[in-house]
């Protein structure tokens, strides 16, 4: 089995609702999911978006960045929440998404990866462990500009954005 980034785009009364019952929030993720699944949503319209496996090589390579919100965890944590796959879900409220977005779309996936070698993707024990090569990196590089589209959709709409990992 593996651990897949999840993203879903809520609006603030979403959000509140979501936040007061989690279940409710989950049921939701999972019916825009259910609904959304491969029915080719470009990334700035999708409510629902993963990065699939990569969610640690980006957060990883963000986080070098020096990246301003953590686009990749969440920021804030659903108090009451149980897990949905691997841990609680967790927020970035509509204010943070847009500045993530402004951030994003001013960014590269080649300024992202410069300097980065494979083997610090090795010893700081990215998920999965793939980093044999250089071109191991290469990895998120299809990824990257559809979460920045993902981001750019939410923050135009003035939607937050829950995140897990499942």
């Amino acid at each position: 089995m593996s651990i897949n980034g999840e993203y879903l785009r809520v609006t603030p009364d979403e959000l509140d609702r979501a936040l007061k019952d989690p279940e409710w929030g989950l049921d939701l993720a999972e019916q825009i999911q259910d609904a959304q699944d491969d029915d080719g949503t470009a990334p700035v319209e999708a409510r629902h978006f993963t990065t699939h496996q990569t969610w640690n090589l980006l957060d990883f390579l963000l986080k070098r960045s020096v990246f301003p919100v953590d686009i990749v965890q969440g920021e804030e944590l659903f108090a009451e929440a149980d897990d949905w796959g691997y841990g609680p879900p967790r927020y970035v409220t509509a204010d943070r998404v847009q500045l993530a977005a402004d951030t994003l779309t001013r960014m590269t996936y080649d300024q992202l990866v410069h300097g980065v070698d494979h083997c610090e993707l090795a010893a700081a024990e990215v998920y999965p462990q793939i980093w044999d090569s250089p071109m191991s990196l290469d990895w998120a590089r299809d990824v990257f500009p559809s979460l920045t589209e993902f981001f750019r959709g939410a923050a135009s709409d003035g939607h937050a954005v829950v995140i897990w990992l499942d």
